[in-house]
């Protein structure tokens, strides 16, 4: 999980918001197919979930630095 954090924090904020965009897509589409009866993205969904978190916490950090 460290890991994933660090490959994060090595962004940009312009980066951050792009992969906050793909997530948001990506989160669409997962539950998208779990409608549909896909059940193999449920595992793909919870972490692009956590990985959209982190982003967020991220990008927060960056607006509570400047203020």
């Amino acid at each position: 999980m460290a890991r994933r954090v660090e490959k994060y924090r090595e962004m940009s904020s312009n980066e951050l918001e792009i992969q906050e965009r793909e997530l948001s897509e990506q989160i669409f589409r997962l539950r998208f197919q779990l409608a549909s009866g896909q059940a193999e993205g449920l595992k793909k969904l919870r972490e692009a979930r956590k990985d959209l978190a982190r982003v967020k916490t991220l990008l927060r950090e960056g607006e509570l630095r400047k203020a």
